[in-house]
């Protein structure tokens, strides 16, 4: 008799040991992008983009220019997934490089679009962000929401207040944002003085 019993599930610590990438890594990815195709600098900035406002792939291919603030430099976050919405600074390298982008693809109204001029699928996204954790040799296989997750732990390991955290994710919830303040090494700084 044929084993017809389900295939096991394979759960996200079976396929890699952490949900969030290293400042590190994310700037090898960027690096990795910007150095391929004919879109290096789209790629690049998406990358970027997620990282540093810790977005969803549906808030990243939804961005449109609208948004983007270049005389104040800033950007307004609409959050999904009823998510508070809020505005965040862009810094320099932001700034140029979305410059760059609006020159580029000066014709449509989001931030990216695809090789036919369109909003960006969230699965080409997805595929801009593998590809980049390859091509910059990263062990982990790769995926969008590690970006989000390398926000939150990167502004947690800098000692930034919990609550300011949760408004720039935009969780509703504190609980979503205490897991990035749980797990950073700064809790456990002084803990042994040599």
């Amino acid at each position: 008799m044929p084993n017809t019993a389900p295939p096991k599930k394979v759960t996200n610590l079976e396929k890699r040991t952490r949900e969030h990438l290293l400042p590190n890594e994310v700037e090898a990815m960027i690096k990795a992008a910007k150095a391929v195709g004919r879109h290096g600098n789209r790629d690049a900035t998406l990358i970027l983009l997620a990282y540093r406002h810790g977005l969803r792939v549906s808030e990243l291919v939804a961005l449109r220019w609208e948004q983007v603030d270049f005389g104040s430099g800033t950007i307004y976050i609409n959050r999904l997934k009823h998510g508070v919405s809020s505005t965040h600074p862009l810094r320099g390298p932001e700034l140029r490089a979305l410059r760059q982008l609006q020159r580029e693809y000066s014709g449509s109204p989001y931030l990216f679009v695809s090789e036919r001029g369109t909003v960006m699928s969230a699965a080409t996204v997805r595929g801009i962000i593998s590809r980049s954790g390859i091509l910059a040799g990263l062990s982990l296989s790769v995926h969008p929401h590690m970006l989000r997750h390398a926000c939150g732990f990167y502004l947690a390991s800098k000692g930034h207040d919990t609550r300011a955290i949760q408004a720039y994710l935009g969780h509703k919830n504190i609980q979503h944002t205490v897991r990035y303040t749980e797990l950073s090494s700064g809790r456990f700084k002084n803990f042994w003085i040599d």
